[in-house]
């Protein structure tokens, strides 16, 4: 069986993430913490900290995978939750936070969230609801674990729609490359994910970097947000990118409804890569 519906959880992709965070650790032996606070800046730039209480708050990261983003924001709350379906990636994010205290894990989905309803000063979830078989339900779950007024930041794979048709047509030849590569054995995917990392993201990233070092934009090139990562960054997204055989996209305004129809307000959307990424604040 590779799906539930009664847990909103695709169990292949769910396996595929305990397979990609066992291969990416996101260590601090292979992601500098400098490369790591450059990107969680990157999501939380909008995020509204002065929101949560002087304590920090009780937090949850849904879908911690490596718990890469969690490894910062432990530190400056009162008690992180991180939930992941995936025992294989727990075991990696245990590895990366085991001086943290104040943490607590749980083995479930997005659909059985082990805490009680209201009792969230905040939670994010970077890059996971796009796998799920009902994102609209997941964001509804989490919005009945988190307190009025407490914020929630949300990033989805967005459908490319503030890009020129050039652009969507050539994901949709990438997509496609996807379809075929997630369905394939896992060192098989590994090694084609990797190949498309040094052949696609590496020259375009460099590309961006030479046109930026000389005063010219290159926001319009893709794979430009890659201009200042790091090789293993541009590995582990090459996995993530095409490994994953369930995957949306999602238009602003769709994103946009999907908050609101869980109960959010006053959404905020970044106008800076990474696309669309989204605070709303839960409603009393």
């Amino acid at each position: 069986m590779q799906a539930s519906a009664d847990n909103n959880i695709d169990l292949r992709v769910a396996r595929g993430f305990g397979r990609e965070w066992s291969s990416f650790r996101q260590d601090e032996d292979h992601l500098s913490q400098q490369q790591r606070q450059a990107i969680f800046d990157d999501y939380f730039r909008i995020f509204p900290w002065h929101l949560l209480p002087p304590s920090g708050g009780v937090g949850l990261d849904v879908g911690c995978g490596s718990g890469r983003w969690s490894m910062l924001i432990a530190p400056r709350v009162e008690r992180l939750h991180l939930l992941d379906p995936s025992p294989a990636a727990l075991e990696v994010a245990k590895h990366n936070l085991h001086s943290a205290k104040n943490v607590s894990y749980h083995c479930h989905s997005v659909a059985n969230i082990p805490l009680p309803s209201r009792s969230l000063d905040f939670a994010f979830s970077l890059g996971v609801l796009h796998h799920v078989p009902d994102t609209q339900a997941a964001i509804a779950a989490i919005a009945d674990k988190l307190k009025p007024n407490a914020p929630f930041l949300i990033y989805l794979y967005y459908a490319l729609d503030n890009r020129p048709m050039w652009y969507r047509l050539l994901w949709r030849v990438a997509d496609l490359v996807r379809f075929v590569v997630s369905r394939l054995p896992h060192p098989l995917r590994l090694a084609i994910s990797q190949s498309i990392a040094v052949l696609v993201y590496w020259p375009l990233a460099r590309l961006a970097r030479l046109l930026t070092e000389h005063g010219r934009s290159a926001t319009a090139l893709p794979l430009s947000y890659y201009a200042d990562k790091s090789f293993y960054v541009m590995r582990t997204d090459a996995y993530d990118r095409f490994c994953t055989h369930l995957e949306k996209r999602f238009r602003r305004s769709e994103i946009e409804r999907m908050l609101a129809g869980a109960g959010f307000k006053d959404i905020t959307f970044s106008n800076q890569e990474p696309f669309w990424c989204a605070v709303g604040i839960k409603s009393p």
